[in-house]
């Protein structure tokens, strides 16, 4: 009877032990993860506050332009309530002397998404590094190894971490709202590099198991890009009346909802400025 008293006693202590080491661990990792939130919070901030924006004027559509355009742009299509909204330019000269990676500052309606975008020779480096170059679970935002802003691919693609205190792509979740989506005033993207500034108007956005399929950036036949547009077109949970044709670039914004499934953003090139 003693012995069987002892045993329970051990086993009891080892419960005990195991409970106090898995609580242990799982404090460790919330500390760890808003510590990440912190710096990585502060460092967009200071970045934000001693980078130059500006908002300007859009240059005005040729007659020329303004024909092909309206022969392709349905009745529908709300192209022309975006296409002379101002343009944001930012002065990269001094995020260039903190990190000479970085390559554009995108900025969507509707979300907490204001950032320099930084890229580098693979897509594994800012999942788990800030823009100065930290170690950082928060990581940062970076375009797609594949691509390049000097001169855009049929699809230019940008990532970032869902953080659940809104900062990265944290609030991209916004996007799968009705209250997001019925907003036309989100439906344009600001993008400025150090080449041209851009305006993007959104076409589609959705939630979707786990899969690579819209993250092809090259397309050998125009047919197969309109198969492309078709497809992401098609899976978007609202219809932003938005025409797309194998004439159109698209921009596309990805990011983890959880570990099965991503948040997708797609928006075509409606207009842009050479600085």
């Amino acid at each position: 009877m003693k012995l069987d008293l002892k045993k329970r006693n051990i086993f009891l202590v080892c419960i005990m032990l195991l409970s106090s080491i898995v609580i242990v661990y799982s404090l460790a990792n919330i500390a760890i993860w808003l510590w990440d939130d912190y710096r990585v919070m502060k460092e967009a901030n200071q970045i934000e506050q001693e980078t130059a924006m500006s908002q300007i004027e859009d240059i005005d559509v040729t007659e020329e332009e303004k024909k092909v355009e309206e022969e392709q742009i349905s009745d529908f299509d709300p192209y022309w309530d975006f296409v002379k909204m101002n343009y944001l330019q930012v002065d990269f000269s001094n995020l260039i002397k903190v990190n000479p990676e970085v390559v554009a500052w995108i900025s969507v309606a509707g979300t907490n998404i204001n950032y320099p975008v930084v890229h580098h020779t693979d897509n594994e480096y800012y999942l788990n590094h800030t823009f100065n170059g930290s170690k950082n679970g928060a990581g940062w935002v970076f375009l797609d190894y594949r691509n390049t802003t000097e001169n855009l691919d049929k699809n230019t693609i940008i990532y970032a971490h869902n953080r659940k205190d809104g900062s990265m792509f944290g609030s991209l979740r916004n996007i799968l709202n009705s209250d997001w989506y019925q907003n036309k005033s989100n439906y344009v993207i600001k993008m400025s590099t150090k080449n041209e500034n851009n305006l993007w108007q959104v076409f589609s956005v959705y939630r979707i198991p786990v899969t690579n399929d819209y993250l092809q950036i090259d397309f050998s036949k125009d047919d197969i890009f309109l198969a492309f547009l078709n497809k992401i077109k098609e899976r978007s949970i609202y219809d932003f009346k938005t025409t797309v044709s194998v004439n159109d670039k698209i921009l596309t914004l990805s990011t983890c909802y959880n570990k099965k499934e991503r948040v997708v953003m797609h928006a075509k090139l409606i207009k842009s400025q050479k600085r």
